[in-house]
């Protein structure tokens, strides 16, 4: 029966992905019918990435006091409401509100699963499961596209997404004495990183879910939020200005370089699911490494002068493949570098400092873009790549 849970975790890691690519896939052809300018999904993003740094936050003391289990189950059901809220909302404002429950699941669902899996299995599952998200991530819109193109209307996109969080609770209820059960087959507690002597002025560890403060104040635990910062930095801007600057910096047309701007997520799941074999042979700090070095060679490829497409387009995948193992390879290393007792609160913050990375640094180069030119785009990307790497051996040489 414990076999089992692996593939619920897969199944979870997917629904993860399912509602994130949701919004920008719709928005287009549900504005209009709000009457609301198309900026605004601006709007409802900010609070979903607000409710989703909250939860995050608060991620420790969740856990702490439900398990793993019910806290992801809790949180896949939140989601599935806001999901059905969005199907039935008549005005913008509505939209908000369920933007607000859509956001305080997925946090605390994200620090807990990333967390469980940490504790519980092996670098390469780290890998395949975010291999996972990325497949929901690329299903979600497929799903909404088929609403659309069926006649069905963008409510209904939404609605089949929402049944399926929805199967996924019912799953996760009935798995839970599962997730008690691998408890009891946790691996050995490694001795923390950092005695709890270095933790000042605070309550003794063992006394329940740390404050920020208490957090803040283990040794490495501001180099790893600020490697997860820059890490979301670098991805979520990628991700969001590929296409902008094939097109103004690079002379491809629009519907070229959106195509093209498709490569990046590709390198991305390609290289999570080649990551999972290569966890067998190389440790998370090597794999972190690696995917450095790959990102660095992209972006070399990036700054070729224009002219050179040939060059740029696969720099994209190469960027992709090296963001590929550095997410899962981070959360995989956190109870080693802190320890298992340390590792739910940190990773806690981890994930709050990578949506407050993925929410203001992309708009940041937008602004910059505007004003100065799209030609920074590979020098923006650099410049987090240069500091993530910067606090990632800070972090390695601190904690050892």
């Amino acid at each position: 029966m414990l076999s089992l849970l692996l593939p619920i975790i897969y199944l979870s890691f997917i629904s993860l992905g399912l509602p994130d690519s949701l919004l920008g896939s719709a928005w287009p052809s549900m504005y209009e019918g709000f009457g609301v300018p198309i900026s605004f999904s601006g709007i409802i993003s900010m609070i979903i990435s607000g409710g989703t740094i909250v939860s995050s936050l608060q991620s420790d003391r969740l856990t702490s006091a439900l398990g793993a289990g019910k806290v992801t189950a809790i949180s896949v059901a939140m989601t599935a409401v806001a999901l059905m809220g969005f199907s039935i909302s008549g005005s913008f404002i509505w939209l908000c509100l369920w933007a607000i429950p859509y956001g305080l699941g997925a946090g605390s669902v994200d620090a807990a699963l990333n967390n469980y899996v940490a504790l519980h299995y092996t670098s390469r599952h780290m890998s395949w499961l975010h291999c996972m998200w990325g497949v929901g991530a690329t299903a979600g819109p497929y799903i909404m596209g088929f609403a659309l193109t069926g006649g069905l209307g963008w409510p209904m996109g939404y609605r089949i997404i929402g049944v399926l969080q929805i199967i996924l609770t019912l799953v996760l209820v009935v798995s839970l004495p599962l997730w008690k059960m691998k408890d009891r087959e946790a691996r050995p507690i490694v001795e923390p990183a950092v005695s709890d002597s270095e933790i000042r002025g605070t309550m003794d560890i063992g006394a329940g879910a740390l404050s920020l403060r208490q957090i803040f104040n283990i040794t490495g635990a501001r180099y790893v939020m600020g490697a997860f910062f820059c890490y979301s930095v670098l991805e979520s801007t990628t991700s969001l200005w590929a296409s902008s600057y094939l097109t103004f910096q690079r002379g491809l047309l629009p519907e070229t370089a959106a195509s093209y701007a498709g490569l990046f997520f590709i390198g991305i799941t390609v290289g999570r699911f080649i990551s999972g074999f290569m966890t067998m042979r190389f440790n998370d700090t090597q794999m972190i490494r690696l995917g450095q070095v790959l990102i660095a060679i992209g972006l070399v490829m990036l700054l070729i002068p224009a002219g050179s497409e040939a060059l740029a387009l696969p720099g994209l995948i190469v960027i992709g493949l090296g963001c590929a193992p550095i997410y899962p390879c981070i959360i995989h290393s956190t109870p080693d570098h802190f320890g298992p007792e340390r590792s739910q609160a940190v990773i806690g913050v981890q994930m709050a400092s990578a949506y407050v990375g993925t929410c203001l640094m992309p708009p940041f180069f937008g602004l910059l873009a505007n004003h100065i030119g799209f030609w920074l785009y590979p020098i923006y990307l650099l410049i987090a790549l240069v500091v993530m790497v910067y606090m990632h051996e800070r972090l390695v040489r601190v904690t050892r």
